[in-house]
């Protein structure tokens, strides 16, 4: 009996051990160690550890299901996992693949915006980097309660000339709405609190400040030049003489190029500063900061008109004719 009763605690034992060898084995060895591969794994809010653990599985991430919830449960970090896309691989063990969900090392996305981007070419670019079909188009209205610095523009105004060019980071599954709450998060940031109260100052609004730095935007290049250019056209705005912005008139017709033909400057549209005093309806890009700066401290001047010539050049004019001859000499 005795005999017996050793045999089956050796046994025990030995079935503990292979078990324990077992486990551990399911949980620190890598379901394939030479597998090269990156896999987008998704954790959607409200999953549970075992539809995480099972998608594992079905992904060919983990060896076994089991093993993951196990070490999961152990550690007391079911609450801990966080939602988002990650890189995964067939060769990283369990520890591994939890570490990473929570720490949070959430894929991040890079979205670079070129000052002088329009709305419509940040939506594209959103709709490429996270492969989306298709984008709200929000209006003022939609944050207003957020961001003071929109009360001026109206309700039914988009967001063109708030979304600051910047580079962003954002993790994969970012919601539509946060992308551009953190674009206008920085432009509130930017338009700091001396440009705030030398705008009022000035007795203009916000909105009128941004339209003005997206025609500078997309008609100038460097800072003395935009501040000129500032001056010219506030100048012309208060002598009731229409601005004549070409840059107006290419953002109505979509076209990427600096010519406009007489017919197109006959385009009704408020946007179009050749048929109608005033600024045009709303901003025309999305401007950085040197654009804003020159539309809040413009420099006074002789000058009446200017031109931009292929090479980027800014030639100002004291008069019409100085203008037109301006006009044969640098734009044949």
């Amino acid at each position: 009996m005795k005999q017996i009763a050793k045999l089956t605690i050796l046994s025990l034992f030995f079935l503990f051990l292979t078990s324990l060898l077992f486990t551990w084995q399911g949980i620190y060895l890598p379901r394939n160690i030479s597998d090269t591969e990156n896999i987008l794994f998704l954790i959607e809010r409200g999953q549970s550890l075992f539809q995480i653990s099972e998608n594992l599985e079905k992904q060919g991430i983990i060896k076994n299901r089991s093993f993951f919830n196990l070490y999961v449960i152990l550690k007391g970090s079911q609450a801990k996992l966080q939602a988002g896309g990650y890189s995964l691989s067939p060769r990283m063990n369990v520890p591994d693949v939890v570490e990473k969900f929570v720490s949070g090392q959430i894929l991040q996305t890079i979205i670079t915006i070129p000052e002088g981007f329009t709305l419509n070419q940040i939506e594209s670019e959103i709709k490429i980097k996270f492969q989306k079909t298709a984008l709200t188009k929000f209006l003022t209205k939609d944050f207003s309660d957020e961001f003071n610095f929109l009360e001026s523009a109206t309700g039914g105004m988009s967001l063109e000339g708030f979304l600051f060019p910047d580079t962003y980071y954002f993790s994969f599954e970012v919601e539509d709405k946060e992308i551009f709450r953190k674009l206008l998060t920085n432009f509130d940031k930017k338009l700091n609190s001396e440009l705030r109260k030398e705008i009022e100052k000035q007795g203009k609004t916000i909105f009128e400040i941004i339209i003005m730095a997206s025609l500078l935007e997309k008609e100038v290049k460097g800072l003395e030049d935009k501040k000129i250019v500032s001056g010219v056209l506030w100048k012309r705005l208060e002598s009731s003489i229409p601005l004549q912005v070409d840059a107006t008139i290419t953002y109505i017709t979509g076209k990427n190029t600096t010519r406009v033909s007489r017919e197109e400057t006959k385009i009704d549209s408020l946007y179009n500063t050749y048929k109608y005093l005033g600024l045009p309806l709303g901003p025309i890009s999305n401007p950085g900061i040197q654009s804003i700066v020159a539309a809040v401290y413009p420099e006074d001047s002789e000058y009446w008109y200017y031109l931009s010539t292929p090479e980027g050049e800014t030639i100002f004019s004291k008069n019409l004719k100085e203008h037109n001859i301006a006009k044969a000499r640098y734009l044949k």
